[in-house]
């Protein structure tokens, strides 16, 4: 059947299973106590499933743990072949979670993501067709491939929780999580993507050559894309969006926020930065140091909370003059804040 009038409707039937949903209604009430428990649980049970896929790498399993209970979206930087496309399927499969696969390349065209409208002879009418945005996990493998245009195509998406199509806005799944790679700037056929692309990323995080143990078990099937076929749900979209909910519960007290604003204004006058961290980026510091707690097994965020995930949620969105990085500018401005005394 068709939802809506006029040009923009959306066709949802058996072989529409990617069709939109609306929105459900933001809970007003607090998270019990037992809600919190369940997203420790969740956190605990994503963390091993992802190291027993994505060997000796902590940083890029804990990144994208936290990425999935603070809501926010995962940018993986490497060179091709460390695992960053494993890393994102096992990411939705332990959540239980619906994924589509878009591959970047220069061709590709934002309605490829997004979906079309196309006109159906036997209604008369312009039915919308989603795009594989529309999915709760999104992996777009090497993002930095495709053009300007086509990332454009996501801004709305990461930042709305909505794609528009003809003039007519059409709400995307909650929980919704875009786990795009990108092959360093600079390899052949990439494009830089923009500051707001960057800013839309809660994290980044990078993988790495394994050490030679984790690699001689790579080579014995232990781990890889052998564990990812083995790898069972550790939760559902259901207890992923509860998790969510708990996770913005977690307690922050004044100084602790205080300390995340000081760490991110700070960014904006370091030496060799020309672009500093966006207020957004200070609210995306706060979620992920209530993940980073809640992962850690506590219902109250910390300055360690904010030290811990500050790198990942910051160094990708500045802009840096001359050899300095944003990790070698996050590096100096976290040595350079106080840190409050709790």
């Amino acid at each position: 059947m068709t939802i809506g009038s006029g040009r923009a409707t959306i066709a949802i039937g058996t072989g529409s299973p990617s069709a939109p949903q609306p929105k459900p209604a933001r809970a007003t009430a607090a998270p019990s106590p037992a809600d919190l428990h369940a997203a420790m649980a969740l956190a605990v049970d994503l963390r091993n499933a992802l190291a027993s896929v994505l060997l000796g790498s902590d940083d890029a399993v804990t990144a994208a743990v936290v990425a999935a209970l603070s809501g926010s979206h995962l940018l993986i930087e490497d060179v091709p072949g460390v695992g960053k496309t494993v890393l994102a399927r096992a990411l939705a499969t332990a959540l239980g979670a619906g994924l589509a696969r878009i591959q970047g390349h220069p061709d590709l065209l934002p309605s490829d993501v997004t979906g079309v409208s196309v006109f159906a002879q036997d209604t008369g009418s312009w039915e919308f067709r989603p795009g594989p945005v529309f999915a709760p996990v999104v992996l777009l493998d090497e993002l930095n491939r495709t053009p300007p245009r086509t990332q454009s195509a996501l801004l709305e998406a990461m930042e709305e929780g909505q794609v528009s199509v003809d003039g007519t806005s059409w709400p995307l799944p909650r929980p919704h999580l875009v786990v795009a790679t990108q092959n360093p700037v600079g390899q052949l056929g990439t494009y830089p993507l923009v500051e707001s692309q960057l800013d839309r990323f809660g994290l980044s995080t990078t993988i790495g050559y394994p050490d030679v143990e984790v690699e001689q078990r790579l080579v014995l099937h232990d781990g890889g894309r052998d564990a990812l076929a083995a790898l069972t749900p550790a939760g559902s979209p259901a207890t992923w969006a509860a998790a969510i909910e708990a996770t913005s519960a977690v307690t922050v007290t004044p100084a602790v926020a205080a300390y995340a604003v000081a760490v991110v204004r700070a960014t904006r006058t370091a030496a060799a930065v020309r672009l500093g961290a966006s207020p957004r980026a200070a609210i995306a510091l706060i979620r992920c140091a209530q993940a980073h707690a809640v992962l850690d097994q506590r219902a109250y965020a910390t300055p360690d909370d904010v030290q811990g995930v500050a790198v990942a949620c910051l160094a990708h969105r500045l802009v840096v003059d001359g050899t300095a990085t944003g990790r070698t500018v996050l590096d100096e401005v976290l040595a350079a804040t106080p840190v409050p005394v709790l």
